[in-house]
């Protein structure tokens, strides 16, 4: 870009109409100014204007009558539009070209656009239009057509620390390098920005001769926040939950805007992923030691699977407070989630989910059904090792499996449960949360809670939880066993105790026979839904039902009225 406008200043072929497209504060309006001041220079046109001159100084203060500079949010009408073309059939004043500078220029309106189109096409001799604009896409094609169009990139962080530091050297401004890398990374690509920030660094140590120390740049930009984001993903790196919300309830009670929170998160993960990638924090992200320090260390702690988990957990919260979520709670609820996830997100692996039982390669012949007194698994003893990323799902799953035979429909396949990976309680605790269990599953399928209410989980070895049934409740073990059930209870567990266990059902002897464990008895509907579930059908109505029991045949020889009538051709004609 400042190639092209040197030469074109140079061979005097400067173009009527530019168009300057880039984010806010990356110096398109000062790029304008600029070349204002390289066309009206007593020394030129020339590609280094002198600065000294009156028309130089003249447009630096503003006071230029040949540089016209027009914010076109505020004058977007079209009388707006017809001053400003009016203004120039004008001849410059005193320097050799006009400038109109239209800054946010997509903020006029598709009619102001039409009454300036003919002049933009048309100007007069030694008239140049520089349009700035954030949101090129909103500028009229036919306009954009007729401009010379530049892109000004967002600048890196080192070029806003080169240009921080030389006015603070030309200002005279006493502040250490730690302190303006400091102030370049705040300013997120906007030269603006980071001079704004640098001004008020001044004012808050006091004048222009004091000097500003590194306490003083954190005081203004906000150690605090840094601080709290620093102990939020500790939180998550300790897989500590209650330590998460903590520090969630210290954002909300500080008054601080959490979205702001959260965006300031987000660019923490990206931080951390950045530092994974790189093997160190970049030097665009450096500032202190001490932070370049904790940064590598929650980096490395976390691991780069941890890192993209929690971006997505981040992104997670933004969407649901898109749509209209309570800010604090999906705050709570992200940290939770992530803190949750235990060791393996501190280790930086992602967990495998474990396959469902029952979904998977069927053998061609049935194996012969075990005696009721053993054990019957179901549930796999220990996560299958697939190459599935997490929350691919059952579907995706299943394609690494070797197939032998077709497998169950996907719309059988019941959800996975919870991935809790804490420690393994106690048989103890497991012992009593069980009527927690029942409760919860009550909830979800009344037949399933009255069946569990006849069974006791016997023992836990590992992470296998043995729930036992009487020795005369074959029926009930095997319904329990279905694995929709199985993983519900599963599921159950993992939020109850904080852990995932594994489940199977066993015949017991020790245990009471059904008639004398059982509390109550099988209502008609939760027997009718027992029945319906493992031999099929539909369920009939009292008059249907009345209507099959009077069709319903006898002993006795049916009379001839029950007979159909045939006709003369031998057809058959019902009653």
């Amino acid at each position: 870009m400042v190639r092209t406008l040197r030469n074109a200043i140079d061979r005097n072929a400067v173009h009527h109409a530019y168009l300057f497209v880039g984010s806010r504060g990356t110096g398109k309006t000062s790029m304008a100014k600029i070349l204002a001041a390289a066309l009206n220079c007593a020394n030129g046109p020339t590609t280094e204007p002198c600065g000294a001159c009156s028309a130089c100084e003249a447009i630096a203060q503003g006071s230029s009558l040949d540089v016209v500079e027009m914010d076109a949010a505020s004058n977007n009408s079209v009388d707006d539009i017809r001053d400003l073309r009016d203004s120039v059939a004008l001849a410059p004043m005193s320097g050799s070209h006009k400038v109109y500078i239209l800054d946010e220029a997509h903020m006029l309106s598709p009619a102001a656009w039409n009454a300036f189109l003919k002049t933009l096409e048309e100007p007069p001799p030694n008239t140049v239009f520089v349009l700035a604009t954030t949101e090129a896409k909103k500028i009229l094609p036919t306009i954009v057509d007729r401009c010379h169009r530049f892109d000004f990139q967002r600048p890196s962080v080192v070029e806003v620390q080169e240009v921080v530091t030389r006015v603070a050297a030309t200002e005279g401004i006493d502040a250490p390098p730690e302190v303006l890398r400091i102030v370049a990374r705040s300013a997120d690509g906007s030269f603006r920005d980071a001079l704004g920030t640098l001004e008020q660094l001044v004012t808050y140590a006091g004048g222009e001769s004091g000097a500003i120390s590194t306490e003083d740049a954190l005081a203004v930009l906000g150690v605090v926040d840094a601080d709290l984001r620093f102990e939020a993903v500790d939180a998550v790196v300790a897989a500590d939950p209650a330590a998460a919300v903590r520090t969630a309830a210290q954002i909300s009670d500080s008054g601080r805007d959490v979205r702001r929170f959260l965006d300031d998160l987000e660019g923490h993960g990206r931080s951390l992923l950045l530092a994974d990638l790189s093997g160190s924090v970049p030097a665009e992200l450096a500032t202190t030691p001490e932070y370049d320090d904790r940064l590598a260390a929650q980096a490395a702690a976390l691991g780069r699977a941890g890192i993209v988990t929690f971006l997505d957990l981040v992104a997670e919260a933004f969407g649901a407070i898109k749509d209209g979520a309570d800010a604090r709670l999906r705050l709570e609820l992200l940290l939770v989630k992530a803190a949750s996830r235990g060791k393996p997100m501190s280790g930086g692996k992602v967990p495998t989910p474990p396959m469902p039982a029952q979904v998977g390669a069927v053998p061609a012949v049935a194996p012969t059904p075990p005696a009721p007194e053993a054990p019957q698994a179901v549930a796999p003893s220990a996560p299958i090792e697939t190459s599935i990323p997490t929350g691919s799902g059952a579907s995706a799953a299943l394609s690494a499996v070797p197939q032998v035979a077709p497998l169950v429909e996907a719309e059988e396949a019941a959800p996975e449960p919870s991935l809790h990976t804490g420690p393994i309680p106690t048989f103890d605790e497991v012992l009593a949360v069980w009527p927690q269990v029942i409760e919860q599953m009550a909830q979800e399928s009344p037949v399933l809670s009255a069946i569990l209410a006849q069974a006791t989980p016997l023992r836990l070895v590992e992470r296998r939880v043995t729930v036992g049934f009487p020795i005369d409740a074959d029926f009930h073990r095997r319904k329990a066993a279905d694995q929709r059930y199985v993983q519900s209870v599963m599921q159950a567990l993992a939020e109850l105790t904080g852990a995932r266990l594994e489940l199977e059902y066993e015949l017991s002897e020790a245990m009471e026979t059904t008639a004398a464990a059982q509390e109550r008895a099988l209502s008609g509907d939760e027997m009718a839904d027992i029945l319906l579930n493992e031999f099929g059908g539909v369920e009939v109505s009292a008059d249907k039902a009345a209507d099959v029991t009077d069709a319903a045949p006898s002993d006795e020889a049916p009379s001839t009225d029950d007979v159909p009538d045939q006709d003369q051709d031998g057809a058959t004609r019902g009653p």
